[in-house]
């Protein structure tokens, strides 16, 4: 016989017999899906990163897909004594927009782990460095088109740099500003900045301060979705 409290529960909200039974289910996560390539051809070497083409079988069909091949990046929410965020301020040509960003960089160097590569990116972007280094968050920048994968570093103990880094190109005019994280959350939600390491790193930080950080990673952490982990042999 069914529950009389599941049968009300449903008169009332439709879902509410669908929502009883999900919460049974066990905790959402992505689920890694191998799977083999029968041809891979670069299509265009950019500068930055390359376009690929794969062809591979999924669900009975031969499926032609074609991407961007990035090397992935490292992002830094660095945070000071007064919950501050330091934030940057720079020239993106193919959006025209000067946008508020996190301290970013690519990982382009050969062998470097990604953790020495946050830290080489805060202080030749912002001349500052840090002492306590946790891996806060990871994602995805458009996987419908892109491998592109960011890993987002929360640094704390701030101090300056001992070297002054020199700055070309979008990095030439370049403007640092200390913001608060709740105005950091207030700018992202009045929809006044849209930089997605930006908007990805605020509200991890917030919602791990509001549980007192106790979903931080260690800065060494193993990184088994980037790209260059993954099998490309056809």
């Amino acid at each position: 016989m069914p529950d009389p409290a599941l049968a009300d529960a449903a008169a009332v909200n439709p879902l509410g017999a669908r929502a009883d039974a999900d919460s049974l289910l066990p905790p959402i996560e992505d689920e890694p899906a191998p799977t083999p390539l029968n041809s891979s051809a670069l299509r265009m070497e950019g500068y930055v990163w390359n376009v690929r083409q794969d062809a591979f079988d999924y669900n009975g069909t031969e499926i032609v897909r074609d991407y961007i091949d990035h090397p992935g990046a490292v992002a830094v929410l660095a945070l000071d004594d007064q919950d501050r965020v330091l934030l940057i301020q720079q020239y993106r040509h193919p959006i025209r927009m000067r946008e508020w960003e996190l301290p970013a960089g690519l990982l382009d160097v050969d062998g470097e782990h990604a953790y020495i590569g946050a830290q080489r990116e805060l202080a030749e972007e912002t001349d500052v460095v840090a002492s306590e280094w946790n891996v806060l968050t990871e994602f995805y920048t458009s996987p419908g088109g892109s491998n592109e994968v960011i890993r987002i570093y929360l640094a704390r103990g701030l101090s300056p740099a001992t070297e002054v880094f020199e700055r070309t190109e979008e990095e030439a005019d370049m403007i640092t500003r200390w913001v608060s994280l709740d105005d950091c959350i207030d700018a992202i939600l009045a929809r006044k900045v849209q930089n997605p390491s930006l908007v990805v790193g605020v509200l991890a930080a917030a919602a791990s301060r509001a549980r007192g950080w106790a979903s931080l990673g260690p800065a060494d952490l193993p990184w088994p979705r980037h790209p260059s982990n993954w099998d490309h042999t056809v």
